[in-house]
Parts: structure tokens; sequence; C-alpha cells
């Protein structure tokens, strides 16, 4: 059985992302934890100014809100989704959404997290959301973030880039096994070299992926003197892939992507889901 977290602020962006795991997971026995977190905005400057009832009052009102639309969610779901294979647990909580999640994890022995991600649009444009980037860096889960307006499509073939850096376990690849049984999926294996051969540990490292995902169905590539991001667009112009999967390490693309402010200057745009596993469980 799968134990996978859903959070959710009720929008159409997060709910989405919700309908996304439901396809993604539509054949797997499944227990789906549904959050809502809440921190009331009087919460950081009253808290400190007015100990009586009347936070409490602001408070309990939220979180009867939270409930409800908790459970009208869930309802809604149900009518739709009748998979005898999925179930449902609500969970409303007052506390920060990571705080939250990074219990979660722990306490259900989450196996992924799939969230919407929206950016902010115009100059200040952003690849995550604010939340979404939170997650990624501080829980140690991998986190499948669904781009707004995404439509669930099978994922056939998943783009996996890699610099062989990483001493690879069955953590790391655990989901991406998963999801290429369920879909038959080619996984496209993507190197991006500084024009030198591979050293001993990256090339044992690389037998190990190929150990590990021995029965999958994989094609490895490299690809010298690019950018990762040109490496990425580059591909996709000639092969249309449904899923990109990368994990984060310390020094890696990633780190450097997360904090990146204006996304045109990297020549990079989210547009199908991403999926990130943690260097670290």
């Amino acid at each position: 059985m799968k134990n996978i977290l859903l959070p959710t602020d009720f929008s159409e962006n997060s709910k989405n992302a919700i309908n996304y795991a439901l396809e993604l997971f539509k054949d797997s026995t499944c227990t789906f934890y549904i959050l809502n977190t809440y921190t009331p905005v009087i919460y950081n400057y009253d808290y400190q100014m007015n100990t009586g009832g009347y936070l409490g009052d602001v408070v309990d009102v939220i979180r009867n809100n939270s409930q409800e639309n908790l459970e009208e969610l869930k309802k809604s779901i149900k009518e739709k989704n009748k998979n005898p294979k999925h179930q449902f647990e609500l969970i409303s909580s007052f506390s920060t959404l990571t705080d939250e999640i990074d219990l979660l994890v722990a306490k259900y022995n989450i196996d992924l997290i799939i969230m919407g991600t929206k950016g902010a649009s115009g100059v200040k444009e952003v690849l995550f959301g604010t939340n979404t980037i939170h997650t990624i860096k501080k829980v140690k889960c991998p986190v499948l973030a669904i781009p707004d307006g995404f439509f669930f499509e099978q994922p056939k073939d998943i783009l996996f880039p890699t610099d062989y850096k990483i001493d690879f376990t069955p953590g790391h690849i655990d989901i991406l096994d998963t999801i290429s049984s369920l879909f038959n999926s080619k996984v496209h294996i993507l190197h991006v070299s500084s024009n030198r051969a591979l050293n001993e540990t990256e090339n044992t490292h690389k037998e190990k992926l190929n150990n590990l995902l021995s029965d999958t169905n994989k094609e490895f590539y490299n690809v010298k003197d690019q950018e990762i991001t040109q490496a990425i667009n580059e591909f996709q112009k000639t092969t249309y892939v449904h899923l990109l999967m990368m994990i984060k390490n310390k020094h890696t693309f990633l780190e450097n992507l997360f904090f990146k402010k204006v996304i045109h200057q990297i020549g990079f745009h989210l547009t199908i889901p991403f999926l990130v596993v943690p260097s670290e469980f």
C-alpha cells in the first residue's frame, strides 16, 4: 500500500493536483492523506498582544472552516472517484505547511507528496510556488509538483537528468520504479558532461542505477558542453516527456534553480510534473 500526502488550500490548483494523484495511482492500493493547514493572519502579531478569548475564537472559526472544507472536498472526490482501492484520511492542522508535512511524513510513513505549484506571473515569475519550494527544501520525502493547469497524461516517457554523483539506493528509485511499472514507461537518463569521461566513482554510480532499473525500459544519453536547463529543453524538442525527475543533492543544479527569481534568465519553464527526490531520507 502507498501512503500519499495531498496538501490543499482548496484552490483549483491544489484540486487539480489531487485529481492527478488519483489518476496516477488508480490501479494501486493507496491511502491518501488530505492536509489543510491554517495559521490566522493575526496570529503572529496578536498572539503576544492578546492572551484572552478573542484569538481563541478566531482560531475556532478558521479550524471549523478548514474541517468543513475538507469534508466537502472528500465528499466531492468520493462522488467522482469510486475506486475501492483508495482510502482517504483528512487532516486539519493549526500549523505551518512545511512543519506539518515534516511531522506527517514520519507519522504515516508517507511515500510521496503530490502538490500543485503555481509561480507568480510577469516579471517575478518563479519556477515553483513558495510552499512547494519550502517543502522540497525541508522535507525528506519525494515531492511531485503538478504545474497549474496540467491535466493528467499517462507518464509514458520520463526524463531523468543526473550527474552520477549520487550513490544510488533503492530509496532514490522507488517512486520512479513504481510509476514506470504502472505505465510501462520509458525512462530517459540524461547526463550532461563537461567534455570529459566519467570517472571511476561516476561509472560505479551509473552501473548501480542501471542495476536498480534492471526491469525498466530505459535509455542512457550523454550530452556535452550544455547547461542542464538547455539540455532538458533541447531533449524535449525531440522527445515529448510527461514527467521530469531529479534527485536533489547539495551543490547541484536544483539548489541554484530554486533561488532564481526570474526564470527567463535561465531559460527553464516548468510545463510538466516535476518529481524531486531527496538525496537523503
